[in-house]
């Protein structure tokens, strides 16, 4: 791997038991980029749907083993040539730990899972208002290739 963790932490594989800790950290990105909204028990509902041995975890930890930042892998298929790729369902760090290599880190770290199980690509959804993030992936080489595009239907 070319990037490495800063001093003072390690990378551990999740497991499935701490399904309600990787909601935990999926309701905290939600609530970065949507703080009005107050209910988020789908996404445990999604978590425990889709977490499993095909989709890994992974959670950067502090030396006292806190948990500060994880990457959920899972798959995706291609609508054009219905070819699997590797798609980052989760990546975050919590905000007073970042800007210090740990979110280039897992997205090497996915980058070489993807490549180990011979994916060609690798992909993500990150919100547009979300720049810091968008920065980053530029950064490190993603390219947009598609929009999601929504037109609400009420006031």
């Amino acid at each position: 791997m070319g990037f490495k963790l800063p001093p003072g932490y390690k990378i551990a594989s999740g497991k499935k038991s701490e399904h309600l800790i990787l909601a935990e950290f999926a309701k905290l990105t939600y609530q970065e980029i949507c703080s009005s909204q107050e209910e988020y028990s789908h996404l445990t509902a999604t978590i425990d749907r889709y977490f499993s041995s095909e989709t890994p975890l992974w959670w950067v930890r502090t030396e006292d083993l806190q948990n500060i930042g994880c990457l959920w892998m899972g798959n995706a298929i291609d609508p054009l040539t219905n070819n699997r790729y590797a798609q980052i369902f989760l990546i975050f760090v919590l905000p007073n730990h970042r800007s210090q290599g740990i979110g280039t880190y897992l997205l090497q770290k996915a980058q070489e899972w993807a490549i180990d199980r011979g994916d060609r690509k690798i992909g993500l959804q990150v919100f547009a208002k979300n720049q810091t993030a968008v920065n980053l992936y530029h950064k490190l080489g993603f390219i947009t290739e598609s929009w999601l595009m929504i037109k609400p239907l009420s006031d």
